[in-house]
């Protein structure tokens, strides 16, 4: 099958924003990882109601459809509800409980770090080249994630001086952004690059961070389907999706 061509029509757009993990850094296998281990440690401790074990966190389709692109504590309540299992938001005075949702993501958060610190971390070869064509054509770019990890990441993938603007976890909650699918972190990264975001293409591959894109009205959504998702991003806005930037061009109308 031959790969389907993408093309930045930087006549009509003057910004791109791009989603990190995934896009930018090969990090969301990691995310996968410590999410996985956090949470099996919860579902061990309860059952069903039928007194059964909980099935344990898939790191594949359990991440993709509950987690990614999510901020952590909207991750942790969305993939326990899948399991039927409530915890508190912070824990009570006298609850034996460990398990809140503060503290499932501070633990995961824990996990993710001490990776990052231990390994290299990977950017995309052909992220990193369509990062230096969009910039000898003179078109703003901005890195966005839900994670407040997000300036690690990029330096340790030595990515961050290529982009003109960051909006990460840590800028939604000083600004108490709503998470996705809520546009408002691309918005915020819009506003920073002072460009419209009709005039912004975006790029994710996570199902709530396309939507969201769909929801501010950016002119171009891209998903980028490294999972085998491609019909799911399109049906949550993508204007086109392919399975790496390698197939994406950038074009501009003949003089």
């Amino acid at each position: 099958m031959v790969p389907e061509r993408a093309q930045v029509p930087v006549d009509e757009l003057s910004a791109v924003i791009f989603d990190v993990d995934g896009v930018v850094t090969d990090t969301a296998s990691v995310h996968a990882a410590a999410w996985k281990r956090v949470f099996d440690d919860v579902l061990r401790s309860r059952t069903s109601p039928t007194g059964a074990p909980l099935r344990p966190f898939d790191p594949g389709r359990d991440y993709l459809e509950f987690v990614d692109g999510r901020s952590r504590a909207d991750g942790v309540r969305t993939f326990l509800a899948s399991r039927g299992v409530t915890v508190p938001e912070t824990a009570s005075p006298g609850s034996s409980d460990t398990a809140t949702v503060a503290s499932v993501a501070a633990r995961k958060d824990r996990y993710f770090r001490d990776h990052i610190q231990r390994h290299p971390v990977h950017a995309y070869p052909s992220t990193v080249a369509l990062l230096r064509r969009l910039r000898d054509a003179g078109i703003a770019t901005a890195a966005v994630s839900a994670s407040r990890n997000c300036a690690a990441v990029l330096h340790a993938a030595d990515v961050d001086g290529w982009f003109d603007a960051r909006v990460d976890g840590v800028d939604a909650a000083r600004l108490h952004f709503p998470g996705k699918p809520d546009p408002a972190l691309f918005l915020e990264a819009a506003r920073r690059l002072a460009v419209a975001p009709e005039r912004t293409a975006m790029v994710e591959d996570s199902l709530v961070g396309v939507e969201a894109g769909r929801r501010g009205g950016f002119g171009q959504v891209i998903g980028v389907d490294r999972t085998g998702q491609r019909g799911e991003l399109y049906s949550r806005g993508a204007d086109i999706v392919v399975g790496d930037l390698a197939e994406l061009d950038i074009v501009r109308a003949a003089p």
